[in-house]
């Protein structure tokens, strides 16, 4: 029987064959060879998951999820879950840095109501595809149902195959939801195999306090769920609606042989839980920025990640992702419009002059 993930799980692995052909156009543009960096082995990924020696960023997007977590009754956060719906007003208003980045990176914004506990006001500018108003408390019980967490993976893929109808081939996700540092933390723990103190961070600024406080209830949560180990069984367990949406549109994005911004922290644990069902996602993904949330470090140290940024941002929303794009733009820029040695006259290295 046909398993309802299985068209979401066909990856195909990134299209190496023209990697070679990459690298010799890189190496004969005029500079030295290595010299730009990161951005040649960015521009030679580019081209990779686009199938073409003139890779180009078109109409960028950046997709955020929003979420409530039943693990906030826990006292995980300083802040109160009703902020979740508060910022999702503040970014449909224009107001939140996501929308700042946004509008300086050229990204086009959408905003999903994957899950908000709050009631959230009508806004032509919203999508709503809420599974559930917020998870379950997975400190007593699993956050969703599997089935929950199926229909979570395919709202998000959903979306992503809207933008992709639309022309976009650069895509980044974002979050909002008051207390997704503790179900990321939990999902790294459980997927990485990593003691769950190298994983808690102060997520929105606890003091010490709280990180004990949040250290101790995650401990005790994990300890209340050993049998959840699977990928899936692991995202139902103590995932965020909004984490399992970001974590399908990967996938999606991969599929549709787009370049993945990864975010921070996050957005990086919705990888964790991708690439843990269709490895191949990776080949897709530009590691954005390397986040100030602790557990964030090894996360990119899993998937043997090298980030173009570090910032020293713990915000989340897409933020660190949306400034890498001016890299890629870069990357593209210099792969397509910079002369070769022997388009500009201009001796390579171990060639004579006149």
């Amino acid at each position: 029987m046909k398993s309802p993930l299985s068209d979401l799980l066909a990856v195909e692995p990134l299209d190496l064959s023209l990697r070679d052909e990459l690298q010799h156009l890189i190496d004969t543009r005029t500079k030295p060879p290595g010299s730009l960096g990161r951005l040649e082995a960015l521009a030679r990924q580019l081209g990779m998951i686009q199938r073409s020696t003139r890779p180009t960023v078109e109409r960028p997007a950046m997709i955020v999820f929003a979420g409530d977590h039943g693990i906030a009754n826990e006292g995980v956060s300083p802040y109160p879950q009703a902020v979740t719906a508060q910022m999702v007003a503040n970014f449909l208003a224009g107001g939140a840095a996501i929308n700042a980045f946004s509008g300086v990176a050229g990204l086009e914004l959408e905003v999903v109501d994957a899950g908000v506990a709050t009631p959230l006001p009508s806004s032509s500018s919203l999508v709503t595809v809420p599974i559930a108003r917020g998870t379950r408390n997975f400190a007593h019980e699993p956050a969703m149902t599997r089935d929950q967490a199926i229909a979570a993976l395919e709202a998000g893929a959903a979306r992503v195959r809207h933008h992709a109808a639309l022309g976009t081939n650069v895509i980044g996700f974002g979050e909002m939801g008051i207390a997704n540092t503790s179900s990321a933390a939990c999902l790294m723990s459980r997927l990485c195999n990593v003691p769950i103190d190298e994983c808690v961070g102060r997520g929105t600024g606890l003091d010490n306090a709280g990180l004990a406080r949040k250290r101790n209830v995650l401990a005790a949560a994990l300890a209340r769920h050993p049998n959840a180990r699977e990928p899936l069984d692991v995202l139902a367990t103590f995932g965020g609606f909004e984490i399992a949406m970001m974590a399908g549109a990967c996938l999606e994005a991969a599929r549709s042989r787009m370049a993945i911004l990864v975010d921070g922290f996050i957005a990086t644990s919705a990888l964790l839980v991708a690439d843990a069902l269709a490895p191949e996602v990776r080949g897709y993904c530009v590691f954005a920025h390397a986040s100030n949330e602790a557990g964030h470090r090894r996360m990119l140290d899993h998937f043997g990640a090298r980030e173009l940024l570090s910032l020293d941002l713990r915000l989340g929303e897409g933020t660190g992702a949306a400034l890498a794009v001016p890299l890629l733009r870069a990357a593209c820029a210099f792969l397509n419009e910079m002369a070769s040695f022997e388009s500009a006259g201009v001796a390579n290295r171990g060639e004579r002059g006149a």
